[in-house]
């Protein structure tokens, strides 16, 4: 992994130097992932701009875009592809979405996920970001765009950085040829910077009673919610390679250019 010097992008990561099978590894400079960029600034923050970014792509849901809009560099394109719309169309917002509001009140965050609900929920939100018509978009866009013509460096990213994003972050190192352990690495990786970033969130929680295990699963991730992802695809699709050409409806020469792009 890349070491990117501090910038006013969340919890950014450059998917880059990952080691893949072969002892190849991924291509540095082309694949970023983050949280939300609203407070970016592309103008003064050198990190940024050495980043070279061509293409943009959020994954967040309309209300996300619309409480926090992305803030982007001259020159790179923004592409919004809203992985949860069919979730959110129909049972409402998932956590995933709303990490603000599910903290807000403790009271609240007891009676809908204490108990373990809060891990079942985020489970339930993984499966669908493999199953659902919307999300299957989002990420059949991401892989396209990552072995288009002049699209790269790419960033792709959600609020946290760590659901969707992380999702799409595993889909891309499995079809490079990361192994199982590589995968769940990078999908743990990012739990230090989202609880750094949601510190004053859990700790006003805490102070009004919440109980501490649930704001720990909302805002972190756990190998048990990646797995859910991960025995989705099993499930409907039996491989990750058939998962991209049947489910997300990515052509093999698709995935042949992006390999050929990002493995080292």
């Amino acid at each position: 992994m890349i070491a990117i010097p501090a910038t006013t992008i969340a919890n950014l990561r450059d998917l880059g130097s990952t080691p893949l099978s072969g002892g190849r590894t991924v291509r540095p400079g082309l694949v970023f992932r983050a949280g939300q960029l609203d407070r970016m600034d592309p103008a003064t923050d050198p990190a940024v701009a050495a980043l070279g970014l061509r293409t943009i792509l959020d994954l967040r849901t309309d209300a996300e875009r619309a409480d926090h809009p992305d803030r982007v560099p001259a020159g790179a394109r923004l592409l919004v592809a809203d992985a949860l719309a069919d979730t959110l169309s129909a049972s409402g917002a998932p956590a995933a979405a709303q990490l603000k509001h599910v903290l807000a009140d403790p009271v609240l965050a007891e009676e809908h996920l204490g108990g373990g609900r809060a891990q079942a929920r985020f489970a339930d939100t993984y499966r669908a970001l493999v199953s659902t018509g919307s999300a299957r978009a989002a990420y059949r866009t991401l892989l396209t765009e990552l072995a288009a013509d002049d699209a790269l460096p790419l960033l792709f990213h959600c609020t946290a950085g760590k659901d969707r994003t992380g999702w799409g972050a595993t889909v891309i190192l499995t079809l490079l040829g990361a192994d199982e352990e590589t995968v769940e690495r990078e999908y743990l990786s990012v739990n230090p910077a989202v609880r750094q970033a949601f510190a004053p969130l859990i700790e006003g929680f805490v102070a009004q009673g919440g109980d501490p295990e649930i704001a720990l699963a909302v805002i972190g991730v756990v190998p048990q919610y990646l797995a859910a992802a991960l025995d989705e695809v099993a499930a409907r699709y039996g491989t990750m390679e058939k998962y991209v050409r049947e489910g997300l409806g990515v052509p093999d020469g698709t995935v042949s250019r992006l390999r050929s792009r990002l493995i080292a």
